[in-house]
């Protein structure tokens, strides 16, 4: 085969794994994409003799270059050094893996080899999502997230079983493709083609069936959702001052709520007021929110705020921990939701995820030299503190328990499972997503809520200060979605849910057994090398 036609499949692959992750085209492509890729490989494996592996390194680099950027070039709003780390990194764990898997052919054959393939990149996905420097965006299960009525599933598996039906399906078209001429006999053939008939369409059957059947169960919860689509560049934190960004929330707030609205939700960092949790009750801001609340008594208002907290003497700062100059003492700075109602407790969780480069420099204990280089896109520099748990903002009447992603955060489906653990029966989305401009940035962002939904069967409300804000149903589905780059605000009841899926109970679970078996894979083919070189 000749090097432009490797070329054109590498490129081939590329542009159909980006066709999935654009707002106009449907995610079921991914079932085909690596097909042109793995004829690549299988050329260089049948050719094995007369090349080395390094090419199908850089073949497959190609690929996952070009996908990186055609997928994730928004980025670059945000920062022109955010997307060059996020593609490069991405770029090279992709073709880590996708090497490795070549390297396993084409010492243990095709079976050994395809299943590597399989358990490497689900493995590399699971370590992704757990790991200290991580960017899961483009994990393939993401990749159905428009395609709701076809992956009710992902409440048994999770994103990951999205991931392990398109290698499966990949690999099994691509092998009857390959060998579809050699199969003589029609009893072969017909075996192969109802193999494949079952295991791409028996999962949206069952989805399908499952999507038309599902209901929820009456247990109503009213709730407003404020876009203040306040512009995070000249606005947010330069151009309006603190206290006529909260005017333009409460104005909105106040212009639909009644006696029966349980929560008022407003986005990320929608408050940084120079907010010291020691002295909460007496900040500004925090006071005027109180006295709204007093006005509806029966509501809770529930907002992102960069809040500050002072270690006492004697007191180990976190490894987050910033010095205040001149002195001994020690604060964090957090991106965090508040519940205010007409308690005297406030409520408070901190965002946890952290996007790297932007809101922390991952392993503080190492590189705390370096924080000063962290970007600021959030009204502070540095990195945020973090919470052990995922603490959930309470009803006081026992009502509802809200699990709160705070941005990137909902991005992550095990991790967000520990809400549901820790008692939520209703999800909150809040976000900022206007840093990546009018691009797929929020679109994509956007669909993430839906796969949560699905996974944990919780109604979820998302409100974004710039992006697009709505509500999402247990099911998926986006209800009363806002328009881009709009003030708005809206209203919906929505149902909570004490129930626990499969996967709430046991997370990624298909990550862990694939990383088990790649361990195995690698120490047999590493076994395999050293033995043939003896």
């Amino acid at each position: 085969m000749s090097k432009s036609k490797l070329i054109l499949f590498s490129i081939t692959s590329s542009v159909l794994l980006s066709l999935a992750w654009t707002s106009w085209f449907t995610g079921l492509i991914l079932i085909v994409v690596f097909i042109p890729l793995l004829i690549v490989e299988h050329h260089f494996y049948e050719n094995r003799n007369n090349h080395g592996s390094r090419k199908v390194f850089l073949y497959a680099s190609l690929t996952f270059f070009i996908w990186n950027i055609l997928s994730t070039y928004w980025i670059y709003n945000a920062a022109f050094v955010g997307v060059v780390a996020a593609v490069t990194v991405n770029t090279l764990l992709m073709s880590v893996v996708f090497w490795l898997f070549h390297i396993t052919h084409r010492k243990l054959g095709n079976s050994f080899g395809y299943f590597g393939l399989i358990v490497y990149w689900i493995a590399f996905e699971y370590i992704y999502l757990n790991a200290e420097i991580s960017w899961p965006w483009l994990n393939l299960g993401n990749g159905l997230s428009k395609d709701i009525i076809f992956i009710q599933w992902y409440e048994y598996s999770g994103t990951l079983g999205g991931t392990l039906w398109i290698l499966l399906t990949n690999i099994l078209l691509f092998r009857f493709l390959l060998n579809y001429s050699a199969l003589v006999k029609f009893r072969e053939r017909v075996i192969q083609v109802s193999a494949l008939v079952i295991l791409i369409f028996f999962p949206m059957l069952f989805s399908v069936i499952t999507f038309m059947t599902y209901v929820e169960t009456t247990n109503p919860c009213e709730i407003i959702i404020i876009q203040p689509n306040i512009d995070p560049y000249t606005e947010k934190f330069d151009g309006l001052s603190n206290e006529e960004q909260l005017t333009i929330l409460l104005h909105f707030a106040d212009s639909l709520v009644d006696s029966s609205t349980d929560y008022v939700i407003g986005p990320e960092t929608a408050i940084d007021d120079n907010i010291w949790e020691k002295i909460i009750h007496q900040n500004r801001s925090i006071l005027r929110v109180q006295r709204f609340v007093d006005t509806y008594p029966q509501t809770k208002f529930l907002v992102g705020i960069v809040s500050r907290k002072n270690y006492e003497p004697g007191e180990k700062p976190s490894p987050t921990a910033r010095k205040i100059i001149d002195t001994d003492a020690y604060y964090d700075v957090y991106n965090a939701a508040i519940q205010v109602d007409t308690t005297d407790k406030i409520q408070l969780y901190y965002k946890s995820k952290l996007v790297v480069g932007v809101e922390k420099m991952p392993y503080p204990e190492l590189f705390r030299s370096l924080e000063k280089l962290i970007l600021d896109l959030g009204g502070t520099t540095g990195s945020y503190g973090i919470q052990e748990e995922r603490t959930t903002l309470n009803d006081p009447v026992g009502k509802a328990r809200i699990g709160v992603a705070i941005c990137f955060e909902s991005v992550y489906g095990e991790y967000v499972t520990g809400y549901i653990k820790n008692g939520a029966n209703l999800f909150c989305v809040i976000t900022n997503d206007g840093w990546w401009g009018n691009s797929g940035g929020y679109k994509q962002h956007l669909t993430y809520s839906s796969l949560r939904a699905i996974e944990t069967r919780r109604s979820i409300a998302r409100s974004a200060n710039t992006g697009i804000s709505c509500f999402i149903n247990q099911k998926g589905e986006i209800l009363q979605r806002t328009k881009w780059w709009e003030p708005a605000v809206i209203k919906a009841t929505l149902n909570l849910n004490d129930n626990k899926t499969f996967y709430v109970r046991y997370g990624d679970y298909i990550g862990r057994v694939s990383g088990f078996f790649a361990l195995i894979a690698i120490a047999y083919t590493l076994v395999n090398v050293l033995i043939k070189k003896k």
